[in-house]
């Protein structure tokens, strides 16, 4: 992999020995992780160079932003309500796409903006159809407020359906390969810890990082997640599973339980590159940080938790997401409940193939021949 397709990504040894790539550019400055050229590296390289694009292009000044163009609604954006209503971590997930989309199409005008226009930007991303939906939530958005702005009439993202998925997002960690990560990774280690605690709360990165002896009222984790945290953020009360207040006990009080070996808290995306370089020593390159979550609603699911007992402990507000969540549940073990709530039911000799002599026809033709 040539350096020159990426002139920024610089190289520095961890305090582990360990070389890791940084992309800096006229003092800003990103994580790229370890391994160069991956794609993991090329989705950061990106996702940097997009961000320095689009603070440059913001600090460029409001006299040479074009009036009614997509900077100009993106600048508009950036003030409103519903974007300040937004988490923290939310909103770098979202700048992402939308600075990509304002470097390359920023000096164009919104109420040119098409139907065929939306269809030829999101069809630059059809080989990766994940992007693609992403890119398209994130222009209905910004077209949903150019319409409150009365710039535009008709919001042309939100007409188009998304693209199809092959698979189901988020890798969700089976038992194989949790197991497999704690052959790797025993109690005792700050990755066995992580696990541990993101499998038995089923939180976010962005919260398992801020959980600390703060959040223990009694035998119950509770903590409020920062998804939602401008409107007061999705109370989450869990009871703390013995398996997790076994990894827990004896750890400093006066710091976050996942923090960084200076005890300061740890980040994110900190947690999240750990977890890269823990999942890939123990051979899981399909599983992260995200998975985990998923994978204690699958859990949940192969427990016979319902969907709303799964919701108060994962914290999502609707039963959409928590479907999404729970699709990897073990469906053989869902049948075999299912069946057995069947075969054990009362009367079950009462069967369709099986009906009672009085739904028969020689049987209702004797009742007529008796009441003549």
């Amino acid at each position: 992999m040539k350096r020159s397709r990426f002139p920024y990504a610089k190289s520095y040894t961890d305090r582990h020995g360990r070389k890791r790539w940084r992309y800096r550019h006229k003092g800003f400055s990103r994580e790229l992780g370890t391994d160069f050229g991956s794609d993991e590296f090329k989705r950061r390289y990106a996702g940097a160079e997009a961000e320095f694009l689009g603070r440059r292009k913001a600090g460029a000044g409001a006299d040479r932003t074009i009036p009614g163009s997509l900077s100009d609604l993106v600048a508009s954006y950036y003030k409103s309500p519903e974007w300040r209503g937004i988490g923290e971590s939310t909103k770098r997930t979202y700048r992402g796409p939308i600075e990509k989309l304002r470097a390359k199409h920023g000096d164009k005008p919104i109420s040119g903006l098409g139907r065929k226009h939306v269809m030829a930007i999101l069809a630059e991303k059809a080989d990766t159809p994940a992007a693609a939906n992403n890119l398209r939530k994130r222009l209905a958005q910004l077209l949903d407020h150019a319409i409150a702005l009365e710039w535009i009439t008709v919001n042309h993202a939100r007409q188009i359906k998304p693209y199809r998925l092959d698979g189901s997002g988020f890798h969700a960690w089976d038992e194989g390969e949790i197991a497999r990560f704690f052959e790797v990774h025993p109690q005792g280690t700050l990755a066995h810890r992580a696990v541990t605690l993101m499998l038995y709360t089923g939180a976010a990165r962005v919260d398992a990082v801020a959980i600390g002896p703060w959040n223990m009222k009694g035998d119950r984790i509770e903590y409020r997640r920062q998804k939602t945290i401008r409107s007061n953020g999705q109370l989450v009360s869990i009871p703390v599973h013995p398996d997790l207040a076994e990894v827990l006990a004896d750890l400093p009080s006066d710091r976050p339980y996942l923090a960084t070996a200076y005890g300061k808290p740890r980040s994110p995306d900190g947690l999240g590159n750990a977890m890269r370089d823990w999942c890939d020593k123990a051979g899981l390159s399909i599983c992260s940080s995200h998975g985990l979550r998923k994978a204690c609603a699958r859990r949940l699911a192969e427990a016979g938790a319902s969907a709303h007992e799964i919701m108060a402990v994962t914290g999502h507000k609707t039963l959409a997401e928590v479907q999404r969540y729970t699709e990897t549940a073990t469906r053989e073990g869902l049948a075999d409940s299912a069946m057995g709530r069947l075969i054990t039911r009362p009367n079950r000799e009462q069967t369709v193939v099986n009906l009672p002599d009085r739904f028969t026809t020689k049987s209702r033709q004797a009742t007529e021949k008796k009441g003549k």
